[in-house]
């Protein structure tokens, strides 16, 4: 009897999984039986953009955190798939910073080639898992949103693919309650065209608090102010932008700050980060990390030490993104098939101790890129998975935090080379702070065909 593998989520993690296994079936070996669930009705996890907060449809909180305009954050070249490049799915060059819509046409173009869908059941959500010791086997409550059905499947192997940037983490601040203006938080936050002239306050020091800012200052809010709680971003900010430490308390629209200034807002957005959240898992087998680049008591980052068959995909904190969910998918299916065999409870323990201490020594953003690249080198070393020039990715990325430093408003204008094709992007026909128009066919356009139009 074939092993039943379930899969939660039909993101960027649980898409990988599906093409490493398609990968296997392509090469002639013989998988498992696979069953995928997306409460959302695509595939894609936080590429996908809805326009809705809170509920969804069916009255689910809504998963994604996607916001128009957003375009890549970091160079494409450091995401790019081994299997399926750019130059592969486009045909032709294209810049290093695309829009969402862009990489999320490139994320799809890989698993539409290779089929996947079939094995996905869309609007269907994990309510429950309870795993059988006498069966070695997960009973999941399943239920199918649409047709407002439950109903339970048991699987060999679960895989929790649901990702980490969902349920948000949400601070309490004196006075908050009577602050008059909006308040919300970067997981509800759709687009930056509300704070056009308005006075923004955002509160955190991460790459969505860096992110939401520049968005509001390129659509015209009035002023943007960052408060840090330890550690400024520390960027050269543009007039109209500034870090300030951490809030105090709100007395009405005014916020007070350690320091002891106080300023006027008309908005104020939470960028404070995100709960590992996973309802439908029992006490015992829910990982319980904030968010980190080495979490504890996954052995390798993905098989849940206290029962490998469990196992969990994409948890750490990210510099690499699309392909570590892909080495991580391909030394899973690897464990699964037999093909590697996981050592007792006591030396993976050993081995999470290992990385973790690697993790604690880390002073630098450098050093935490070359730990995630050691840790990719190690998975994607032990497996099928096509080989990456990982030295000169971990280039790409101390390139992209020089230039942002250098310029934080021009940095997605800035051009790479494709590791995997030696492909040089080309220039964006628009410099990013002058393009309004995120949408695909606008990005798709040659210069030329601009200037006709």
């Amino acid at each position: 009897m074939k092993l039943r593998i379930g899969i939660i989520g039909a993101g960027p993690s649980g898409l990988a999984q599906l093409r490493a296994f398609k990968s296997a079936e392509m090469k002639g070996e013989d998988i498992p039986e696979i069953v995928c669930f997306e409460k959302q009705s695509d595939w894609g996890g936080l590429w996908n953009y809805t326009w809705r907060t809170g509920v969804g449809k069916y009255g689910e909180p809504i998963h994604g955190s996607m916001y128009r305009y957003l375009w890549s954050n970091g160079p494409k070249e450091c995401l790019e798939f081994a299997d399926y490049t750019f130059d592969e799915h486009f045909g032709r060059p294209i810049s290093s910073y695309p829009p969402r819509p862009v990489l999320f046409d490139y994320i799809q173009g890989r698993v539409e080639k290779d089929n996947v869908r079939d094995y996905i059941r869309f609007n269907t959500t994990a309510r429950w898992v309870e795993y059988k010791e006498d069966t070695k086997q997960f009973s999941v409550v399943l239920e199918d949103l649409a047709n407002n059905k439950t109903y339970t499947e048991e699987f060999d192997y679960l895989i929790v693919a649901s990702g980490h940037f969902s349920t948000p983490n949400m601070p309490y601040f004196e006075g908050i309650e009577e602050f008059p203006g909006l308040i919300m938080h970067a997981h509800d936050f759709r687009g930056a065209d509300i704070f056009k002239d308005k006075d923004v306050l955002l509160i955190g020091s991460s790459y969505s608090a860096e992110d939401i800012g520049v968005q509001s200052y390129k659509h015209g809010a009035n002023s943007v102010t960052l408060s840090y709680r330890s550690n400024p971003i520390g960027m050269d900010w543009p007039e109209g932008m500034k870090e300030v430490p951490l809030l105090t308390h709100f007395e009405g629209e005014i916020a007070h700050f350690s320091d002891g200034t106080r300023e006027r807002y008309d908005a104020v957005v939470m960028c404070t980060g995100y709960q590992h959240k996973f309802p439908y898992l029992p006490d015992e087998l829910r990982l319980k990390t904030k968010n980190c680049l080495y979490p504890d008591k996954i052995y390798k980052g993905v098989f849940f030490n206290d029962l490998p068959q469990l196992i969990y995909l994409g948890m750490q904190d990210q510099y690499y993104t699309f392909n570590m969910f892909d080495v991580q998918a391909w030394y899973a299916r690897d464990v699964i098939q037999g093909k590697i065999q996981l050592p007792g409870k006591e030396e993976r323990q050993k081995d999470i101790n290992l990385w973790l201490n690697k993790a604690a020594s880390n002073c630098t953003h450098d050093d935490e890129i070359d730990f995630q690249t050691e840790y990719v080198r190690e998975l994607m070393n032990q497996t099928d998975y096509p080989e990456i020039d990982l030295d000169r990715v971990a280039v790409l990325f101390k390139q992209w935090l020089h230039d942002k430093e250098e310029d934080i408003l021009r940095y997605r204008d800035r051009t790479y080379t494709s590791v995997m094709t030696g492909t040089n992007a080309e220039q964006h026909h628009t410099p990013w702070l002058e393009e309004m128009d995120d949408s695909f066919e606008r990005y798709m356009q040659k210069a030329p065909e601009l200037e006709q139009a």
